[in-house]
């Protein structure tokens, strides 16, 4: 097996020196079965420089500096569509991609708000934004009948000033917690009034007092030792920390719910730098991608829904019969997506929620 993870300061080094037998691809950490990458060189003769990173904002500084080196990189939805227009990437040839034809209609049509017509991107993994409960703890506190589903359990301060004593932990990341707070008030969650968005201080004060801290990360392991109770966060995190509890065998039952009145969808894109230095490899590292059978061996092994309609059938049910992961019908319906703030809104919801996280 070839060396198949380089570091950044390797990479850095060798981008001058791409050439057609290699391609490299730029993904989030700990996201993919490493047997695939091992396979797309086999299948194709390529020598694929597999490199990893860990924020959206790493992977925008070296897309906006250009001349990255890297023939695919896996941004999320928001930061897509402000490189894209920015000229950050190339459109997809899709006379190369005939296993696009396995990509699933239902995201596609929600990841356009980022990339019309989906010119630029292919969809790895979705998810959503919504709730984290320790089942036992919240149940001991509120009673059988407690609203894990719903945003009433972390938005009612009634709840929260019951639940402060087991712990709760909100994502410090306004562009999630704002349209979550919106939602909650009959607002459009993808509002960029700036009246509107300051309703939303009446909604986090009251409940500032209960909220033991903003993070997001750190609710993964709390939750899992079950030093919290709730936490606001991404769906792959808490059902990180879901299974993180069951291995432990604790006794801490962590379970996830996007909130019955609305969440919100994030996706993670594969796109070519507009500079790539092999876009035919490049692209046929999508195409391999997008086979049913390698989309549903990535899904089965990160644990986490993908765009990938012919995947289905391939997933197993611990994945595709989880409805934290693949939501049903009425949920997904239910979902929603947000664009990024014009840099004017952006202030504003910047001093807004320094404000929400001082509680002064």
């Amino acid at each position: 097996m070839k060396k198949l993870i380089l570091t950044t300061a390797t990479l850095a080094l060798g981008a001058l020196t791409a050439h057609a037998e290699e391609v490299r691809v730029y993904n989030w950490s700990d996201y993919i079965d490493e047997a695939l990458l091992e396979k797309f060189e086999q299948e194709t003769g390529l020598d694929l420089i597999y490199d990893v990173f860990d924020s959206n904002e790493v992977l925008e500084t070296k897309m906006l500096a250009g001349g990255s080196g890297y023939d695919v990189v896996v941004p999320s939805g928001t930061f897509l569509q402000r490189q894209i227009t920015a000229g950050a990437f190339q459109k997809l040839d899709m006379s190369k991609l005939p296993n696009h034809e396995n990509m699933w209609d239902v995201v596609e049509s929600r990841t356009e708000q980022y990339d019309p017509d989906n010119a630029y991107s292919i969809n790895y993994m979705w998810g959503t934004t919504g709730i984290g409960a320790n089942v036992g703890k919240v149940r001991e506190i509120l009673g059988e009948d407690a609203p894990i589903d719903s945003l009433e359990l972390v938005l009612n301060p009634d709840n929260m000033s019951k639940l402060a004593e087991c712990g709760v932990h909100f994502l410090d990341a306004p562009a999630e917690m704002i349209p979550m707070a919106l939602k909650y008030i009959g607002e459009d969650p993808d509002s960029h009034d700036p009246d509107v968005i300051a309703k939303t201080e009446e909604v986090f004060m009251p409940i500032r007092p209960y909220i033991q801290k903003f993070h997001s990360s750190e609710y993964i392991n709390a939750l899992a030792n079950g030093d919290i109770c709730v936490a606001v966060g991404w769906s792959g995190d808490i059902l990180q920390a879901r299974d993180r509890a069951a291995e432990a065998e604790n006794g801490v039952e962590i379970a996830y719910h996007a909130a019955k009145e609305g969440a919100q969808m994030w996706f993670d894109q594969m796109a070519i730098p507009v500079d790539a230095p092999n876009p035919d490899g490049a692209h046929k590292f999508l195409n391999f991608i997008m086979d049913a059978q390698n989309m549903a061996d990535a899904s089965n092994y990160v644990y986490y829904a993908n765009g990938n309609k012919a995947s289905q059938e391939h997933l197993i049910e611990d994945v595709i019969g989880d409805p934290a992961i693949y939501p049903d019908e009425g949920t997904l319906n239910n979902l929603f997506t947000t664009t990024p703030y014009p840099a004017k809104v952006q202030r504003v919801v910047t001093r807004l929620w320094t404000k929400i996280k001082s509680g002064t």
